[in-house]
């Protein structure tokens, strides 16, 4: 199974009218299924420095009736990058998005910034390249560097989640 956005936001428990952030959005299949769970007193802001994907997300939300998310263009791997308040957000999920990215400690600040005290964190990434799809082996962040990361951006480790047979998946408290 590759990774299931729906099957992973269920084992992250979010909470009807959670704010939540989806970290490099890309086109949004994290944000659309946020949505549903969210639902009409919940928001979801979806963060991509990608205006091209921004406009994907934003077409598929018309078509599909959604309301509740916001679409933020902006740089998650800059403090601000996320334009939005400090301690203001209750869930974070960044999705396939710490092996694309160069300045990995600055975009786990900027998610420490935005979060409530005690506000957590889904992690998703790849475990290997698949058949041509996921990233080359050579920029798979491993399960065990965005372990080091976590911690050493200030947030404890809760669960690990199952995230598809090439994904990891692990939730971080901010502590």
């Amino acid at each position: 199974m590759f990774s299931d956005p729906e099957h992973n936001i269920e084992q992250f428990a979010v909470d009807p009218g959670s704010k939540v952030v989806d970290l490099g959005s890309g086109a949004g299949f994290y944000s659309l299924a946020l949505s549903k769970v969210v639902g009409s007193s919940g928001k979801v802001y979806a963060v991509d420095v990608q205006q091209e994907l921004l406009t994907k997300l934003k077409n598929e939300s018309i078509r599909q009736g959604v309301s509740n998310i916001e679409i933020i263009w902006g740089d998650i791997e800059h403090r601000n990058g996320t334009m939005l308040a400090d301690n203001s957000i209750d869930r974070v999920i960044i999705a396939n998005t710490l092996f694309q990215i160069t300045h990995k400690e600055e975009v786990l600040a900027e998610a420490r910034r935005i979060l409530k005290p005690k506000g957590t964190v889904l992690c998703i990434d790849w475990t290997d390249s698949f058949g041509g799809l996921g990233p080359p082996n050579h920029y798979v962040f491993k399960e065990d560097q965005a372990e080091i990361l976590f911690r050493k951006a200030g947030f404890e480790f809760v669960r690990k989640i199952e995230a598809g047979d090439h994904h990891y998946g692990m939730i971080y408290r901010k502590s």
